[in-house]
């Protein structure tokens, strides 16, 4: 039922953030933006504590695709509910918290048998951390796939009022580089936190993850450098920022894919 409520709670604040952009309601637009904040603030505080409760059994740790995808469905609420501050980003904050209501229908136990097993705290730290950096760079993914839209329509010079859910794109832009500073801040230390409890990477396992996820790094760390020293952007940067996703995913998802369901080993 929290599930449910959740999801309605995001979808209402959705709906709110984004007829406050629509001309034919800039008259209440103040009012919807409030009811918008207050709205999602409750969904996230809801979802934060279901998903604690799920991805933290015990002293275990419940690694569940679905719980991992609702994690960054938090991140997306969080990230749509401050960047909804800046007035022209608030139909983007609208299409952001849907997805976040999409997230919250795959929480859930995995039932996997090592779930319980009680972990370090250090273990469980990096773990997080992982998962919180990954997803913040997956959000800023769905931010560069917004700037992408944008850029196009541009070109195409398609003017309509559903123009106003879209932000200036140096704004949007301005978000996906602040998304992806924070992600690479986090990545960082969760490949420096990792490593420390790796004893050999290629009896565990670990050697492709660890390699794709420092490329992924130097992918991010190349983009960064690039913004802030030449000042790129555009097509180039948003480019490059998915590809440093795909690598990380690679790393993630592709790796336990191909452990797992091929050869029958696990990289945990």
């Amino acid at each position: 039922m929290s599930h449910i409520t959740i999801l309605l709670l995001y979808v209402l604040a959705a709906v709110a953030f984004m007829a406050s952009r629509l001309p034919r309601f800039a008259s209440r637009a103040r009012p919807l933006f409030f009811i918008a904040c207050i709205v999602s603030a409750t969904g996230i505080v809801m979802h934060g504590e279901a998903l604690l409760g799920l991805v933290l059994p015990s002293q275990g740790f419940d690694l569940s695709v679905g719980n991992a995808i609702a994690l960054i469905g938090l991140e997306l609420a969080v990230i749509a509910l401050f960047a909804a501050i800046e007035p022209t980003l608030r139909g983007m904050s609208g299409g952001m918290m849907l997805l976040a209501a999409a997230t919250t229908l795959l929480m859930g136990p995995s039932g996997d048998a090592t779930a319980g097993v009680q972990l370090a705290w250090q273990v469980r730290a990096h773990v997080l951390v992982a998962l919180a950096s990954y997803g913040l760079l997956s959000v800023g993914t769905i931010v560069a796939v917004f700037a992408l839209i944008q850029e196009n329509r541009l070109q195409a010079a398609r003017i309509s009022a559903s123009n106003q859910l879209f932000a200036p794109l140096e704004t949007t832009e301005k978000l996906l580089f602040a998304v992806a500073a924070a992600g690479f801040i986090g990545l960082t230390l969760a490949i420096v936190s990792g490593s420390t409890f790796v004893n050999d990477l290629l009896q565990q396992h670990l050697a492709h993850k660890f390699g794709l996820s420092v490329l992924a790094w130097l992918v991010f760390g190349v983009l960064l450098v690039g913004r802030f020293l030449r000042g790129w952007r555009g097509k180039r940067a948003v480019h490059l920022y998915l590809g440093g996703y795909l690598l990380l995913c690679l790393a993630y998802f592709g790796s336990r894919l191909i452990l797992e369901q091929i050869f029958g080993r696990s990289w945990s």
